[in-house]
């Protein structure tokens, strides 16, 4: 039986990574997908007044402190080019409580409003593909092979699975 959604395009997915969870928390790394593809990452400066750091997240992220400081575009910048690329779309995250008030913060942090809506992702699945979310995810992540855990790689996993579970539920 066809879904109301088989046909769909993908949609724009986004992922952060952080200085770790919590109050303090901050974002270093934000990126997304595109529906067409079109994948844009980049790291963040910290600000002055963010100096939170969780060595267990580095582990997960592998993303050092100095490294950012060294790299990470100014938070102005970041949140202008999200803007301009993302304006007036529905953007889609799995960690979203987490990614919304990190995107949150970095457009404090910019003195600026986001220019897109932030939604959750397990909005747009049914109970059967969010039960197979995670298996999903985890073949493709398989078949992709070893990838840097950075934002845009991780949005690509989630669109990937998203489209995949589409298609799965299309063959139905």
């Amino acid at each position: 039986m066809p879904h109301a959604h088989d046909n769909l395009p993908a949609p724009t997915v986004l992922d952060v990574e952080a200085s770790g969870f919590g109050r303090n928390s901050y974002p270093i790394e934000i990126g997304f997908v595109l529906p067409n593809g079109h994948a844009y990452c980049t790291l963040i400066r910290p600000e002055a007044t963010w100096t939170h750091w969780d060595a267990q997240a580095e582990a997960t992220h592998h993303i050092p402190r100095a490294l950012i400081l060294e790299r990470g575009a100014p938070v102005l910048e970041v949140a202008r080019s999200i803007n301009a690329q993302l304006a007036g779309q529905i953007v889609y995250s799995d960690g979203w409580a987490n990614d919304f008030s990190w995107v949150g913060a970095l457009f404090d942090a910019a003195d600026m409003s986001p220019a897109f809506k932030l939604e959750n992702l397990r909005a747009l699945l049914d109970e059967q593909e969010a039960d197979l979310w995670h298996t999903v995810k985890a073949q493709i992540s398989s078949e992709r092979g070893v990838q840097r855990h950075r934002a845009s790689a991780d949005a690509r996993l989630l669109q990937l699975t998203l489209q995949r579970l589409r298609h799965l539920a299309a063959e139905k």
